[in-house]
């Protein structure tokens, strides 16, 4: 394993705010506990996104959202002050940076990531998902920015 990205994780868990509470109170030993607890878990969210085919991290102006299939993992803030999404971005999850999307309404519309990696395009209505590939296309056309893109390079 990476010693940054323990690094990373290490110092993200022990800036929550319940954990400095309990090393400020002298409860260091129970403050240990859930800071494991949270680097592994984090840990587990970093191997998921490496590992599903339909794994992605998505930045708006409403927060940074890391889809893992089943699992969803948000904050409100931008990615660039969400350390285990922009660690997963640079471990090479795929990155959709709706920030400079103007047509709201148009990206309300769009179809949702399935899940298992399938592509259900030919399902029209609500419900209706698609590849991540296929959503890539999709959003990019409303001009979002993609890093890590997983489409396959077309040679002209």
């Amino acid at each position: 394993m990476q010693t940054g990205v323990l690094r990373v994780l290490r110092a993200t868990a022990a800036s929550w705010w319940r954990h400095k509470e309990l090393r400020r109170t002298g409860q260091t030993g129970q403050a240990q506990q859930p800071k494991r607890e949270t680097i592994l878990r984090d840990l587990g969210y970093l191997k998921q996104a490496a590992l599903l085919p339909n794994a992605h991290v998505i930045c708006g102006e409403g927060g940074t959202f890391i889809h893992l299939g089943w699992t969803t993992v948000s904050t409100f803030a931008p990615i660039e002050r969400f350390p285990l999404a922009s660690l997963a971005v640079a471990r090479g999850t795929p990155f959709i940076d709706i920030r400079p999307v103007t047509d709201v309404i148009a990206f309300a519309n769009l179809p949702r990531v399935a899940r298992d990696g399938s592509d259900d395009s030919e399902h029209w209505g609500p419900g209706r998902s698609v590849s991540l590939t296929t959503y890539i296309d999709m959003v990019e056309g409303l001009g979002a920015r993609i890093a890590n893109d997983p489409r396959p390079r077309q040679s002209t």
